[in-house]
């Protein structure tokens, strides 16, 4: 049950890497950047010992250059904010640079890189995932026997939903998920109908949920097959038992949950994510208590032997990956408005002044561990869910006279953590 701090990409890259919460650091929607003041990772371990590298998507600054303390740094994105000098490309990704050794030729003749739909066209043998698996597999063989911390950071699975493993898995055997058929009472925030308007306009049927669900899937088993091949390097250079692995998302995805897709919404489809973490010596088990990626960070310094660095707002996690009792403790999540595309357009759901007043809301949510989850916003309907009984979040229990304690309960708790995380917002 691990949750991001902020259901899209960049807001959370800058929680896993920073240990600080988006609103904190600034970094609110895909279009900002993470301030150089606010420390990453390898400037939170500060221990000269260690190679950092990152490879593939950063989407917190510039794409091209190593920094905040990583030293090797490979790049495969030219589409973000953070690449861009004054609106212009500054440079090409590493990425580009390799298909361009290939021989392939930019569709994008004017920008000379290439767009996602061409790279979706290529064999697996030249897509992002392998181009990361090779480097990451280059870096473990040459780095000798320095202590090391990697990252990974593929792009897939993520629009557009294609690749060369579409058919890896038949069509007849993906399900959608129960709630893909329901329909958003009044009850409901607008953003939200607006976003199920928005994707039942576009594939109207319920076979093309579907096939975009069986091409998710064949991203996903490109990344598995990658992962696999990292893992089995780091067995074929005997460092498997030296080596912590943790496989984990910035965000999810909707795929079919409530007829929608994609993330952006506080729904369990978009915001709880894959969190496995390999310990040498830890044997395996499972945790059902609620995490978030706030303590991400913490625990990782901690399990590297680190003391607790002062940036970090969370606070380390080991006792429950040691399978320690640990007491049961809320977690918390936000949601900051940016750019939306086609949301709303042509929508009769309610007027322009509503529906550009809903585009522009601000959520903070809180998720318990006896399963009760609530969202507050301060321009559009709110949600209480009872996870227990509704795993799947089709009622929303807010408007219910039964359960004004429990909205209290957790909107206290919800205004006390914003105060203790110096949140201005009002919900």
């Amino acid at each position: 049950r691990a949750y991001v701090t902020h259901p899209i990409c960049a807001p959370s890259r800058s929680s896993i890497l920073s240990g600080t919460w988006p609103h904190q650091n600034g970094c609110t929607n895909n279009e900002t950047i993470l301030p150089r003041k606010f420390l990453c990772l390898p400037e939170l371990l500060a221990d000269s010992d260690y190679r950092c590298a990152y490879f593939g998507k950063w989407h917190l600054g510039d794409e091209f250059s190593a920094q905040h303390g990583f030293e090797d740094w490979v790049s495969i994105e030219e589409y973000f904010k953070s690449a861009l000098n004054d609106g212009k490309i500054d440079g090409v990704s590493d990425y580009t640079k390799f298909l361009l050794s290939k021989g392939y030729k930019p569709d994008l003749k004017k920008r000379k890189y290439f767009s996602h739909d061409l790279i979706t066209r290529l064999p697996f043998e030249v897509r992002k995932p392998r181009f990361l698996e090779t480097t990451a597999c280059e870096f473990l063989q040459h780095r000798g026997d320095q202590p090391f911390m990697m990252f990974v950071a593929f792009f897939e699975p993520h629009p557009p939903y294609s690749g060369p493993l579409n058919n890896e898995h038949l069509l007849e055997e993906v399900s959608l998920d129960p709630s893909a058929e329901d329909t958003f009472g009044d009850d409901m925030p607008l953003r939200y109908r607006l976003y199920q308007e928005l994707y039942r306009n576009r594939l109207r049927k319920s076979e093309a949920y579907r096939q975009t669900k069986q091409r998710y899937f064949g991203l996903i088993t490109e990344i598995d097959r990658c992962i696999g091949a990292i893992l089995a390097k780091l067995s074929e250079l005997q460092l498997s038992e030296r080596t912590i692995v943790i496989l984990t998302s910035d965000h999810g995805d909707m795929m079919s949950g409530h007829g929608i897709l994609g993330k952006r919404l506080m729904f369990e489809q978009s915001a709880r994510v894959p969190y496995v973490i390999r310990v040498p010596g830890q044997k395996p088990l499972r945790r059902a208590e609620p995490v978030s990626h706030i303590d991400f960070a913490p625990t990782i310094l901690d399990l590297m032997g680190k003391g607790p660095h002062p940036q970090c707002v969370g606070r380390t996690r080991t006792a429950l990956i040691r399978g320690e009792p640990v007491p049961a403790e809320p977690i918390f999540l936000e949601w900051a408005p940016g750019k939306e595309k086609g949301a709303g357009k042509h929508s009769k759901l309610g007027t322009k002044e509503q529906i550009q007043e809903s585009l522009k809301e601000s959520t903070r949510a809180i998720v318990t561990p006896d399963g009760w989850k609530l969202c507050l916003r301060d321009k559009d309907k709110n949600e209480l869910y009872n996870l227990r009984e509704d795993a799947g979040e089709r009622k929303n229990l807010y408007s219910n006279s039964g359960q004004g304690d429990t909205i209290k309960r957790l909107t206290d708790q919800i205004h006390q953590w914003q105060q203790r995380t110096l949140d201005t917002l009002k919900v």
